[in-house]
């Protein structure tokens, strides 16, 4: 049959694709075919649309996203309808969507980009581990056996703040007050990580990695049992664990950190007789490699931040810290100094004792007397802050340690709290105070009292007007900073204790990674 001269051509262009064309010297040169030329062609005009498109304006906009639609191209490398390049979130991405409502829901985590100067969480991502339910949510499951004394199932209600308050006879506003226990940080953390809007699916793109491990819950519930064993054995499983993940095996962990909301001393435990007091979870090597985050540090560890205790106060957004600010600069304040606690008999060199016995032979002074026959409950919140908002000055001796709750309490409140040992405060929340810390405290030294019989109304009293209202000043300027916001809150506008103890975390780790020393609260 024979062929058109249409059809005698593309034989010849299908047999030059299949082998080439020879030229006319028999050299068994080749020469490129046709298509070969269409694919050089169509190579060099799709660099240029790519080349075209990396070029930006002041804008932000490529321009091929002018001069075609990114969604005609299923091109990966195209800008989608967002302004985000492929599997990166935007550089202003809203927080990751978590759902908390009971407060134990796994971690969600978004995609960590690459570092770049738009990236608002460029050096902020955190990592937060999945943890098995044992370490943390089945230890709430458990929380009628928490605690030796109180069933603290009330406690652990809205993500560790406990139940909600009423106003306390005018006391508190009808919002952002709850009954929360000191030593719940653990799950209010925990809470407040899980909204974190810098979390990330991968580890290695992480400043650092939080271990949502509930040390507090786990160490309160043994820590009358004579069986040391017993004691350590979720610590010791949870170390395990840990030194099986590849994100540990980095850095050996020096880029961890956990919340061990209780002192230091409750996890501290030296020598395995039942009489001995706590855990030995600070003491593991592999921990000691991590960050804690407790409430009170020990004097010789480098490894711990101490953070504030949790007060009452859980803010849901800047407007509320506000408010209350504002409700504390009015109040009137018709104590010189108070103080509100109960005696410590078991511990008869400190100075409570002359605390109890000059505050109530002063009549400027409001002794809210707690305790067996003391007439005053110092578990009623809304009692211990009416004493604290009519007072100037809050006294703030040593608890069963060296810090108490009541500082925060009192920082709350607007009163200048005096402390009679610089490790009350001092030596303990370097990245939450002041480092000077005459801007907003009194030190009047506890052998001052006890040998001297210093008078702590004649101490006060001599501290001018005007220095007592620019103490008042530092000291409400500080409330954001000590208190914890509602971790359900997807309003947080605010730089809360939260976020002061993970840029000390992240910076810690960030000298680690560059050689530094290990240096507590810097």
């Amino acid at each position: 049959m024979k062929l058109s001269s249409f059809q005698v051509n593309l034989q010849k262009d299908a047999e030059d694709d299949a082998g080439g064309k020879h030229d006319g010297s028999g050299g068994g040169l080749l020469r490129p075919s046709r298509i070969f030329h269409l694919a050089i062609i169509s190579t060099a005009f799709w660099a240029l649309v790519f080349l075209l498109h990396s070029s930006t304006h002041g804008d932000g906009r490529g321009v091929a996203s002018i001069l075609f639609n990114p969604s005609a191209f299923s091109l990966p490398l195209l800008s989608s309808s967002g302004g985000a390049t492929a599997g990166r979130p935007p550089p202003a991405q809203a927080p990751p969507s978590t759902s908390v409502a009971a407060g134990h829901e796994n971690s969600q985590s978004v995609a960590a980009p690459a570092a770049d100067e738009d990236d608002r969480c460029s050096g902020r991502y955190i990592y937060m581990y999945d943890l098995p339910p044992r370490f943390n949510d089945d230890l709430v499951a458990d929380c009628s056996k928490l605690w030796r004394f109180t069933d603290m199932c009330p406690y652990v209600a809205n993500c560790g703040m406990g139940q909600a308050l009423g106003d306390g006879g005018g006391i508190f506003p009808r919002r952002g007050w709850y009954a929360t226990d000191q030593f719940m940080l653990d799950l209010i953390f925990h809470g407040r990580m899980k909204r974190y809007e810098c979390l990330t699916g991968d580890p290695s793109h992480a400043a650092a990695v939080f271990v949502p491990f509930y040390a507090s819950l786990d160490g309160g519930r043994h820590l009358w049992k004579q069986n040391t064993s017993m004691r350590d054995a979720l610590a010791l499983d949870l170390v395990d664990w840990l030194a099986r993940r590849p994100a540990w095996r980095a850095m050996g962990g020096r880029d961890h950190f956990l919340v061990a909301g209780r002192t230091a001393w409750d996890f501290r435990r030296y020598g395995d007789a039942g009489d001995r007091w706590g855990t030995k979870l600070l003491n593991h090597p592999a921990v000691q490699n991590m960050t804690a985050l407790v409430l009170e540090t020990g004097p010789y560890r480098r490894t711990n931040f101490a953070v504030p205790y949790p007060t009452y106060f859980h803010p849901e957004a800047a407007a509320d810290v506000a408010a209350w600010q504002e409700r504390v600069r009015r109040a009137e304040r018709r104590w010189l100094f108070s103080f509100a606690g109960a005696p410590h008999p078991w511990q008869t060199e400190t100075v409570r004792p002359q605390i109890f016995r000059q505050c109530g032979a002063s009549s400027r002074c409001r002794l809210f007397h707690c305790g067996a026959g003391g007439g005053d409950d110092c578990t009623s919140p809304g009692g211990v802050m009416r004493v604290l908002e009519s007072s100037q000055f809050c006294l703030q001796p040593r608890g069963d340690s060296l810090t108490r709750r009541s500082t925060f309490d009192a920082i709350l409140a607007g009163c200048v709290p005096v402390f009679f040992h610089p490790g009350s405060a001092y030596t303990q929340y370097t990245l939450h105070l002041p480092s000077d810390p005459n801007r907003y405290s009194v030190l009047i030294m506890h052998t001052d009292v006890t040998e001297r019989n210093a008078s702590i109304e004649e101490t006060l009293a001599k501290i001018s007007p005007e220095t007592v209202k620019a103490m008042r000043e530092e000291v409400i300027r500080l409330i954001p900073r000590v208190v914890y916001a509602d971790p359900r809150s997807t309003r947080v506008d605010f730089k809360d204790a939260f976020d002061v103890a993970v840029e000390g975390v992240i910076h810690r780790v960030a000298k680690r990674r560059s050689g530094g020393a290990d240096v507590e609260g810097r």
